[in-house]
């Protein structure tokens, strides 16, 4: 099941919907880096181009399940 959640981005309001799996890998990886989860998102946000920033998100899950 789809969880939303909202974010402040470059001033603007969005929402990412992600199955709650990889919320819990973007969580536990921000908080691993020290990070609140808006600043995580923010700089996924900010390295993205043109791929939608739920499938950045959940690339940035999948390479933190890898390394870790």
């Amino acid at each position: 099941m789809l969880r939303k959640r909202s974010f402040s981005l470059s001033g603007h309001r969005t929402s990412v919907a992600l199955e709650e799996e990889f919320w819990a890998i973007v969580d536990a990886e921000a908080r691993r880096e020290g990070l609140s989860l808006a600043a995580f998102v923010s700089r996924v946000d900010k390295a993205r181009g043109n791929r939608a920033l739920a499938s950045a998100l959940r690339l940035a899950a999948l390479a933190a399940a890898k390394s870790g």
